[in-house]
C-alpha cells in the first residue's frame, strides 16, 4: 500500500459537557496539528498517490471554517463535544467528500484509504481511519 500525507494546523477554542472532562468543560484552546493520509494499492500512471499540492489545498480548505474559532458557536456542532477523535472524523468527512467531488484530480478518486490524525500535543493524539466507499 502507498501512501502519501500531508499536514496542517488550526487553532480553535472549545469546551465541553459531561464531568468526565473535569477543568476541560470550561472554555479553553487547543492548537492541533492535523495529519491526512492517501492510501492506494498502486501508484497512478504518473507514479503518485495524489497530487500533494491539490491535498493541501483541499486540507486548508477544511480548516478554514475551524481556525480560530470557538467551535461552540458553530451550529452544525450545536449539542456535541468536539472531542479530538469528533473533529478527526468530522475533518475525514470533508476531506472524503472533496475527493468525491474531484477537487483533488481525477487520480485520486482511486485513494482507497484515509487517515486523518489530530495531534493536541506532544503525549497525545487521535485519529479516525477508514475506507473510502
Amino acid at each position: 500500500m502507498f501512501a502519501v500525507e500531508v499536514r496542517d494546523h488550526i487553532m480553535i477554542a472549545h469546551s465541553f459537557r459531561g464531568a468526565v472532562f473535569g477543568p476541560a468543560q470550561a472554555l479553553h484552546g487547543a492548537t492541533f496539528v492535523v495529519d491526512v493520509a492517501f492510501y492506494r494499492p498502486e501508484l497512478d500512471a504518473d507514479g503518485i498517490v495524489v497530487d500533494i499540492g491539490l491535498a493541501l489545498e483541499a486540507l486548508k480548505a477544511t480548516l478554514a471554517p475551524l481556525n480560530y474559532r470557538n467551535l461552540d458557536d458553530i451550529p452544525q456542532f450545536a449539542g456535541r463535544n468536539t472531542t479530538t477523535e469528533f473533529l478527526a472524523r468530522h475533518i475525514f468527512d470533508e476531506i472524503a467528500a472533496a475527493i468525491a467531488a474531484g477537487k483533488l484530480g481525477e487520480g485520486a478518486r482511486q485513494v482507497t484509504r484515509l487517515k486523518v490524525a489530530l495531534n493536541e500535543s506532544h503525549v497525545a493524539r487521535a485519529w479516525y481511519e477508514a475506507d473510502l466507499g
